[in-house]
């Protein structure tokens, strides 16, 4: 038989199979033998707990009512009420940074995560990768015994490598998660997002009823009883978090009404009401300051009338997002209550990843606009958003809509900023609650010891007497850069173990140490990003605070006059600090706002497709939104042909070519503000025909001039007045022959997917 090696027999002819061994050769039987299990190596303590970490998005230090706050966290506050919370605990300022830092326990920078994936460079600190020298808490649980899962944001693989062909090593299953569900981008419609299960894409339900964050705990809860049911005797590590409540602002109009007029008296008000909150509830100390509203933000004194709603309503959209986020999460932790397990659940819960989000600026339908650096009126936005349906189309579909960047602040108190600032706690400093019922004990008292989220990673080793792994898989590790919070559990006066660490973001920066904060602010000002000059940025230049952080807990005095030696030795430290952790070029996250066109994208420029392509992700789709480019399709249309030819993007912002009854069309959806449409002047008529469209862009940003040609002749002609300059989203898609997601076009809106009823041989695209 093939494969088997034949036997000699004693007479030189070959046996067909090898002999059988004799009795007396072949040692004991089966009936005379015994068999005893070996035991599986222990590697962890008896009794290990299960680990959950639950890390929601852009929600700032005074959004939750759990700590006096105007939003209902009923989940936050259970756990609280049941375990211990932290109110100086910090993270980067931003989403990938902080991702990365709390998977691994080392600095953002050290894991190469600077900047957000979508802004990577080549500078090693901000290159978008995780080294495979800094494994994951999930790299490591995994080979400790524990089963690993994913759900939700994903914001730490290069937007290059998010396409189905990987490569998948630095996606979620690549670094020790064995099953992710989620999406791998900044950020996501949460009516249509762009979803993917381990290494496949998905397409979720066309479902009015569907929302993400359900679809999320629905998810989880069902890992969790395959997880009994199938792996009962091992312990498991959950990460969960959800893209809410980043922008955008995407939920149910009920629970948005919940908050019916709640802000009508604006984020000034907001603020004073929810400082004295904070304080009688004994969240910040007595005695902290409430910090004054930046010259260049504006006061709600300031909002004409007639804005006014748009604006309270864009908060009530973001207030019952964030609740539905936490309530969704309670559903996660109701399900270990039903299987008996919450007991030995170690769960964190860290509210925000960074400070509430300014990113909206005025109040947006359109978030992307500040990502772009657009100028626009909140005049142009309500008059766009009537178009659509007025004030009842936010939170819905067709809008990308964040609050005004007063709400953030309000939503940050008492501090002076918000996400992206490094330099301040606004920014940095969010709330979090640890729970363990087998473990820890309440006694609400608030942990003020200085903690940052690398500390997350070596307090659940030490709980685990896991020592960190000097190599995994092969690779040589880096040090752990954060310390264990175990030593607080038990003790709310402990002395901090945290004593020194840096932040930095685009230009942002400080270094706290022994109780005290350098600062310097840089040039980014997330509540006002148009028209700031970060070419011509000097660093050098920057003018450093100072603060006494554990005398002045909001930062509210600035002790740099009188303490220059102090300041001086700091500064001098953070670059000894930033040079060890690969922070230089400091400010080199504001380099893509400069040099859009070296955006780290697909090296090709010509392409040829057909009806198999779909879900390419913008980023590594031909950028036919910003560069001169020609396309040239093959199709055989069918009488009174309709459907999408490809569609880049979506609702938000994107370009789509279909056919409505024979007549070709061209629409750029220039961010929802402005949408140029260019049709041909005669339907098409039905069989094969050569479909060529030619778009000349002097530079990102400018407008382009658009040619429709049928067969070598031309049929239509238009200008689009302004072009994207980077991006449309960070996570729609390039589809041939249909519109996935959310659709581009208000058009075929009601018809989507809007697939093609023809034909599509060939997609040939040609960048100039």
């Amino acid at each position: 038989m093939p494969g088997l090696v034949a036997a000699q027999a004693t007479d030189g002819s070959v046996l067909p199979f090898p002999p059988v061994p004799s009795a007396s050769t072949a040692g004991p039987t089966l009936a005379e033998s015994t068999h005893v299990r070996r035991a599986q190596p222990d590697h962890l303590p008896d009794n290990a707990p299960n680990i959950l970490i639950i890390l929601m998005d852009d929600v700032g230090f005074a959004q939750a009512d759990t700590f006096g706050g105007d939003i209902h966290t009923p989940t936050l506050t259970e756990l609280a009420n049941e375990g211990i919370a932290y109110n100086t605990f910090h993270t980067t300022s931003i989403c990938s940074p902080t991702r990365a830092a709390l998977l691994t326990g080392r600095n953002h920078h050290v894991v190469g995560s600077g900047t957000i994936a979508e802004r990577a460079v080549d500078w090693d600190g901000y290159t978008g990768v995780i080294p495979k020298n800094d494994a994951t808490i999930a790299e490591v649980l995994k080979d400790y015994g524990y089963s690993t899962a994913a759900f939700g944001k994903w914001h730490n693989t290069p937007a290059t490598e998010t396409t189905a062909m990987g490569p998948f090593d630095r996606w979620p299953t690549g670094y020790g998660f064995e099953h992710f569900y989620g999406f791998l981008a900044g950020e996501t419609s949460q009516w249509e997002p762009r979803l993917v299960e381990n290494t496949t894409i998905i397409e979720p339900p066309h479902d009015p009823d569907y929302h993400l964050t359900a679809d999320l705990a629905d998810q989880a809860i069902t890992w969790l009883r395959e997880h009994r049911a199938y792996a009962a005797d091992k312990p498991f590590f959950m990460y969960w978090a959800p893209g809410a409540a980043h922008g955008p602002h995407h939920i149910f109009s009920e629970d948005a009404d919940a908050y019916a007029g709640m802000f009508d008296d604006g984020w000034d008000a907001m603020r004073e009401r929810v400082f004295a909150r904070q304080l009688e509830l004994g969240w910040i100390p007595e005695g902290t300051e409430l910090t004054p509203r930046a010259d260049n933000m504006a006061g709600w004194d300031s909002i004409p009338e007639d804005q006014r709603a748009f604006q309270t309503r864009l908060m009530e959209v973001y207030a019952g997002f964030v609740q539905d986020a936490d309530e969704q999460a309670g559903r996660v932790i109701a399900e270990l209550d039903r299987q008996g397990i919450r007991d030995n659940t170690l769960i964190f819960y860290i509210f925000g990843d960074n400070g509430a989000s300014a990113e909206g600026q005025n109040g947006s339908i359109s978030e992307l606009l500040a990502q772009n650096n657009i100028p626009n009126t909140v005049e142009q936005q309500i008059a766009a958003l009537d178009a659509l349906g007025g004030l009842d189309a936010l939170g819905g579909p067709l809008t990308d809509n964040m609050y005004n960047a007063g709400f953030a602040w309000a939503g940050n108190t008492p501090f002076r900023s918000t996400k992206l600032v490094a330099a301040h706690f606004g920014g940095t400093r969010n709330p979090l609650v640890i729970d363990w019922p087998a473990a820890i004990t309440h006694d609400g008292i608030p942990r003020q010891q200085f903690h940052h989220v690398i500390d997350i990673a070596p307090t659940i080793y030490e709980v685990l007497g896991i020592t960190p792994p000097s190599e995994v898989n092969s690779f040589e590790q880096d040090p752990i850069d954060g310390v264990s919070m175990v030593y607080s559990f038990a003790d709310p006066a402990a002395p901090s173990t945290h004593t020194e660490q840096y932040f930095e973001n685009s230009g942002s920066r400080a270094l706290y140490q022994d109780g005290w904060v350098a600062a310097a602010f840089g040039p980014l000002t997330p509540w006002a990003t148009a028209g700031v000059d970060y070419a011509n940025w000097d660093a050098n230049k920057d003018v450093w605070e100072l603060y006494h952080v554990s005398q002045d807990f909001s930062e509210a005095h600035d002790l740099a006059a009188a303490e220059p030696e102090r300041l001086e030795a700091m500064k001098q430290r953070f670059l000894e600090v930033a040079e060890a952790n690969q922070v230089f070029p400091v400010g080199a996250g504001l380099w893509l706002r400069i040099h859009p066109e070296d955006r780290i994208s697909t090296p090709y420029t010509s392409w040829v497709f057909d009806e198999t392509t779909r879900r390419m992700p913008e980023f590594t789709a031909p950028a036919i939104g910003q560069r001169s480019s020609h396309v040239a399709i093959d199709a055989e249309m069918p009488a009174e042909a309709s459907g999408v030819l490809y569609a880049l993007s979506g609702s938000s912002g994107g370009l789509t070519l279909y056919i409505d009854k024979g007549d070709l069309v061209y629409e750029y959806n220039m961010l929802i503000l402005q949408r140029t449409e260019v049709r041909s002047s005669a339907p098409l008529s039905a069989g094969k025909h050569l479909i060529e469209v030619t778009s000349t862009i002097a530079r990102p940003g400018a407008p382009a001039e658009i040619v429709l040609a049928v067969d070598g002749t031309e049929v239509g002609r238009g200008t689009v007045p302004m072009t994207v300059p980077a991006a449309f989203t960070s996570s729609e898609s390039f589809d041939v022959g249909t519109d996935l997601g959310s659709p581009v076009s208000l058009k075929y809106e009601e018809r989507r997917p809007f697939e093609f009823d023809g034909t599509i041989e060939e997609v040939r695209v040609n960048l100039q």
